[in-house]
């Protein structure tokens, strides 16, 4: 067994879709970045490789690199999963956690479970999802960007030898 931790922030801006857990979510503000800057599907990323010891997202997918802008984080997601299966790993369970003060995304949690669980073919019960605020303290708490958390369980792929 191998586990690993991954975390990812980014920015609040106006003009831009607020993509959270591989779903769009309605709100005012979206994310700043490359991609299109997913936090919780970035930070689980980086958790999945991390567990690996095959680098981070910025390793795979650099931000400098012009075939990333704008790209899905499903797409991202989908391709560590790939790196897993090739070095003999599979998913056990993901534990993460969004922290944003608005907007609430506890609704949306069920969905961003099975577009996860679809994208790594894992059952949605080995997917956690959950939402916190900062009580309004921090960049979270003053509505200045969003965070993710991610804890990741990898297990050998089970050899048919």
């Amino acid at each position: 067994m191998r586990i690993g931790l991954g975390y990812d922030v980014h920015q609040l801006v106006p003009d831009r879709p607020l993509w959270l857990g591989g779903i769009e979510i309605p709100h005012t503000l979206g994310l700043l970045g490359h991609s299109d800057a997913d936090v919780l599907l970035h930070a689980i990323c980086d958790a999945l490789l991390g567990a690996a010891a095959l680098g981070d997202i910025g390793k795979h997918f650099p931000d400098n690199d012009p075939q990333y802008k704008n790209i899905d984080s499903k797409i991202l997601l989908r391709r560590c999963n790939e790196l897993l299966s090739a070095n003999g790993y599979r998913v056990g369970n993901i534990d993460s956690i969004i922290v944003a003060q608005r907007p609430k995304v506890g609704p949306y949690i069920p969905q961003m479970r099975q577009t996860i669980a679809n994208i790594l073919g894992i059952d949605p019960g080995a997917v956690s999802v959950k939402a916190t605020t900062t009580e309004h303290l921090g960049f979270e708490g003053r509505e200045e960007g969003i965070s993710a958390h991610a804890v990741v369980l990898l297990l050998p792929t089970e050899s048919t030898n």
